[in-house]
């Protein structure tokens, strides 16, 4: 971990995790055409995530995982004990905007609190960040400390709403005032509706929206790389 950076907020890595039923994790070569994987061994599951911290120091990466039930990270967080191992690759990505002093809407669900919580640690005293994270509950609710004072809204779906749903009235109403700054990060379709919303309507410039769908509903290996443009 001592080369390890995180240059950008909202970067992601890609974790490896055991093979159901293996303790250990098989790591691809990589050579000039991308990774290659050794034959008649089981591939790992491969998971993004945003690393939340990381402390080249002590050689420790903070990454949060949210614990949801069915699904291979869910399951290996909830049994991890110290010393179970898995794999890491990257950073990758970068945030597509420039971080500044002006104003900001930052919105997001669960997945997106690690991200969220990068963006306001990164921003300048002098920004104005508005905050909207979509959760099941009030247990669900976190301490996101950073240099700015985020005006953060909580939206509890109490299993009444759909995924999104919240975070699309509370971004489409918002008020944007000149030079604001889009971030949003959620389920996959709720991206996408949010996305049109904004820019159907002329409420902000697609070169000042980052859009990002982590996951997608009833879907178990959603890709990276969405960004919702082809709403």
């Amino acid at each position: 971990m001592a080369d390890f950076r995180i240059e950008s907020p909202t970067q992601h890595v890609k974790m490896l995790f055991p093979a159901q039923g293996q303790n250990t994790v098989v790591v691809p070569e990589f050579g000039p055409d991308g990774p290659v994987w050794p034959e008649g061994q089981p591939r790992p599951f491969i998971r993004t995530y945003t690393p939340r911290r990381i402390d080249t120091a002590t050689g420790t990466l903070d990454v949060e995982l949210v614990l949801h039930g069915a699904g291979p990270a869910s399951e290996w967080a909830e049994r991890a004990a110290c010393g179970d191992r898995l794999a890491l690759a990257g950073p990758g990505g970068r945030l597509a905007l420039e971080i500044d002093d002006g104003p900001w809407v930052i919105a997001g669900d669960e997945s997106a609190i690690p991200a969220i919580g990068q963006l306001l640690e990164a921003l300048p005293p002098g920004a104005d960040p508005v905050v909207y994270i979509e959760v099941e509950d009030e247990g669900d609710e976190m301490d996101l400390d950073g240099p700015v004072a985020a005006k953060i809204t909580w939206l509890h779906r109490a299993g009444a709403a759909a995924p999104g749903a919240l975070l699309l009235d509370a971004v489409a109403t918002a008020t944007f005032s000149a030079g604001t700054k889009v971030w949003v990060a959620c389920e996959a379709k709720a991206v996408r509706g949010i996305r049109r919303a904004l820019l159907e309507a002329g409420r902000i410039e697609a070169g000042s929206l980052v859009t990002r769908g982590y996951w997608r509903a009833g879907e178990e290996d959603h890709p990276d790389h969405d960004y919702g443009e082809d709403a």
